[in-house]
């Protein structure tokens, strides 16, 4: 039996591209489990239709005046759960948001209903790997995807290019000649 468990271990370990060296990093480093809400890491309602679901937010971002903002991404993705909670603890990221956008989770799976006509509404985001920044004008128009591995630093994101990318895609500076 302990033989048994001995190979079994030993496979897995060899299977997963685990090592028994501590100087090496596995896959699992950054496994992040799918929870039951945002304050444990669940961002992305797997339930809701993508395309009702952009359509009514961007109902109340023009309503408001705003640009709506498309995180795509799913709980499975380590970095899109990171994100949130990043700019929700920064309030000068957070004030830059909340005055200039309406902010929503687009669920990215293939499987679900709606999911490939929202991905073409929202010009194909993953093409950049997730999360992937859509950003909708007054008009519902894609103004910008933007590729988030462009923002990250180390095992997080780096505030002054996230701040200096939502400043550069607010309604303001995107209608403003210079």
């Amino acid at each position: 039996m302990k033989k048994t468990l001995i190979a079994i271990a030993a496979a897995c370990m060899m299977l997963s591209g685990c090592s028994s060296s501590t100087s090496e990093t596995s896959v699992w480093d950054n496994y992040t489990a799918v929870v039951a809400s945002p304050e444990e890491g669940k961002y992305y309602d797997e339930q809701v239709n993508p395309v009702d679901q952009i359509k009514t937010a961007f109902a109340e971002a023009k309503a408001e005046g705003k640009y709506l903002f498309c995180q795509v991404g799913a709980n499975w993705c380590v970095w899109c759960t990171r994100f949130a909670p990043f700019i929700a603890a920064d309030e000068e990221i957070s004030k830059v948001i909340d005055d200039n956008f309406k902010y929503i989770h687009v669920n990215y799976d293939a499987k679900q209903e709606g999911h490939e006509e929202a991905m073409k509404l929202l010009g194909n985001p993953g093409r950049f790997g997730f999360p992937s920044f859509v950003i909708l004008d007054l008009e519902g128009n894609v103004i910008h995807n933007q590729d988030s591995g462009l923002l990250e630093l180390d095992k997080g994101y780096d505030k002054a290019k996230v701040l200096r990318f939502f400043q550069l895609w607010t309604p303001a500076a995107v209608t403003t000649i210079k």
